[in-house]
């Protein structure tokens, strides 16, 4: 047996010994979440996009145990000026900073913060431009909220009541 068909096989057994379960195994924190968080009311576009991603990946809440709270953050930078001074492209940096809490008692179960960026091209008409600008927004709001959930999942099975 080659070293590295072993290894495949001890891989398991020393994650195991580590302490790691699979998110989604019995008793992992994928079970304990999926289907019971409610997310904030969205306020904007972003937002929606935001918590829709967050209701795909963690699937529609059937019964709130959890409420995810959130405070998104995007800001517009220019980065490519041409010489008459004319933005040919722009970056959206984006943050949110979230917390996840008991719905009954209000108790928090984990907080944190995730950033990412994106940008767009403002080269083609006003309205490829525009569609350009709306997508960015909607990449990265989903981004955000894959971030987000990767680190809910990241989240110790034992904490989470």
């Amino acid at each position: 047996m080659s070293w590295s068909r072993r290894a495949l096989l001890i891989a398991p057994l020393i994650a195991a010994a580590c302490g790691f379960s699979p998110v989604y195994g019995p008793g992992g924190t994928g079970g304990k979440l999926f289907g019971k968080v409610r997310t904030a009311d969205p306020k904007s576009p972003d937002d929606f996009a935001f918590a829709g991603r967050i209701a795909e990946r963690m699937g529609a809440e059937t019964s709130a145990t959890y409420q995810l709270d959130w405070e998104m953050r995007i800001a517009v930078v220019p980065q490519a000026i041409t010489p008459e001074e004319v933005t040919t492209r722009y970056a959206l940096n984006g943050s949110v900073i979230f917390t996840l809490t008991e719905a009954a008692t209000g108790r928090p179960v984990t907080r944190g913060q995730v950033s990412s960026f994106t940008s767009y091209s403002t080269t083609g008409t006003t309205i490829a431009t525009m569609a350009a600008e709306q997508d960015a927004h909607k990449r990265l709001a989903r981004l955000l909220a894959d971030m987000v959930v990767t680190r809910l999942m990241a989240v110790d099975p034992a904490t989470i009541p």
